[in-house]
């Protein structure tokens, strides 16, 4: 069972998450700095992270697993958020140019059938980026935030997995050094632990972030079932909670 979108709501609204956010979008907007004119898609929870993107990017839909339930946001060309299962993607293929994965691979029951998904809906040379639990981080331990559920990644798994679907890794980066502590949340902290963490500690951050290319000449193990399948979008009914957008202010400390 996944965690709970009002979980994954509550935690970034509080200070820990608002904290962790900026730490995360910190090494995200390095990776994307601009992201104008691409139909863009975030699977698991990415309004936080891809927020900042609305105003430039094309088209911005969050598909949000049915295990987790969803939160309809509203973008420039209104409802973004569909409620889907996770190994039927329902967008036909090619479809977007860049995709954002976090609170995704960690709790799915079926990694392969996710990362084929995610491969399918990606345009050729599209990149992708994937934002998991640290295996060897302490965020991946404590019960304090949503990246403490469900199975944390090494590297090496994660670039394995990727392999394995016809994603090409190209840039790792790490966030949240410090501990999933209340008293670790203030900003000069974090960013602190942060250069402390990058430069000393790079294999111990809580989250690891994977940038990937989808790459046509590298055959994916589709397996048996027909990916030319395309589901039809539920944008309403339970679990979907039918409320305002939530707003995500930037952490002050």
């Amino acid at each position: 069972m996944r965690e709970s979108v009002l979980r994954l709501e509550k935690f970034y609204a509080s200070p820990l998450g608002l904290a962790a956010r900026e730490m995360v979008s910190r090494r995200l907007s390095t990776l994307w700095p601009d992201l104008s004119g691409r139909n863009v898609l975030g699977f698991g929870f990415c309004g936080p992270y891809l927020e900042p993107y609305q105003a430039s990017a094309n088209r911005i839909v969050l598909a949000m697993p049915s295990g987790q339930g969803a939160l309809a946001h509203k973008g420039k060309r209104g409802v973004i958020t569909c409620l889907t299962e996770e190994n039927l993607l329902p967008f036909a293929n090619n479809t977007f140019d860049t995709v954002l994965c976090v609170h995704g691979v960690e709790e799915t029951p079926n990694l392969r059938d996710l990362m084929s998904e995610l491969w399918r809906v990606c345009r050729p040379e599209g990149h992708v980026v994937i934002i998991a639990s640290n295996r060897g981080g302490l965020w991946a331990r404590s019960d304090r935030s949503p990246f403490g559920a469900g199975r944390p990644f090494s590297r090496s798994q994660m670039r394995s997995a990727m392999r394995e679907v016809g994603f090409h890794p190209t840039i790792w980066s790490g966030a949240l050094y410090a501990p999933p502590l209340k008293s670790f949340a203030k900003s000069g902290i974090l960013r602190g632990s942060e250069r402390f963490g990058e430069t000393v500690w790079p294999g111990f951050s809580g989250l690891i972030l994977v940038e990937g290319i989808k790459r046509l000449y590298i055959e994916p193990h589709q397996g048996e079932k027909a990916k030319s399948l395309v589901a039809i979008p539920r944008f309403g009914g339970s679990p979907i909670a039918n409320r305002t957008p939530s707003t995500h202010r930037d952490f002050k400390g």
